[in-house]
């Protein structure tokens, strides 16, 4: 605490005046830091509105990503399952197709025995018909040889 000079009518004005002088500077200064502080604060909670902000974005981005990588497992999962279907179904046609193909090829060759026996047979007729025509023209080659022979 100061202590102030006396003079005839109290406290000297002068020290009391620059005191009172001094108290308000120092005053102001105070309200001065005050706005200063409140405006800092202000300026804290805006930040800190900003950062609650990010953070909902954040929690908001992460559940996205959480959501895709579970997305992306599944499609995944699926795409396999979808290759071994796909890989399933190609070997069942594959062998559809190769147990057609034998029966085809069996089918074609039952065919081309029969046509083989067939034709065989043709041959055969066609020896045999050969053979009787020889037999019938010779016969009748014969019969003209015998007409020569007589006189007439």
């Amino acid at each position: 605490m100061e202590k102030f000079n006396r003079t005839l009518h109290g406290y000297d004005p002068i020290e009391v005046n620059d005191f009172v002088d001094n108290i308000i500077s120092q005053v102001e200064k105070i309200i001065e830091a005050s706005k200063q502080k409140d405006i800092y604060i202000e300026n804290l909670k805006k930040e800190l509105a900003t950062i609650d902000e990010l953070k909902a974005k954040l929690s908001h981005y992460e559940r996205m990503e959480e959501n895709l990588s579970k997305t992306i497992e599944m499609v995944q999962r699926t795409s396999e399952q979808m290759k071994l279907t796909a890989t399933r179904e190609g070997e069942l046609i594959i062998e559809n197709a190769r147990r057609n193909a034998d029966r085809i090829v069996n089918n074609a060759l039952i065919k081309a025995e029969q046509v083989d026996r067939e034709a065989a047979m043709l041959r055969r007729n066609i020896n045999v018909f050969k053979n009787k025509l020889r037999d019938a023209l010779e016969q009748q080659l014969e019969m003209v040889n015998d007409i020569e022979k007589i006189d007439f």
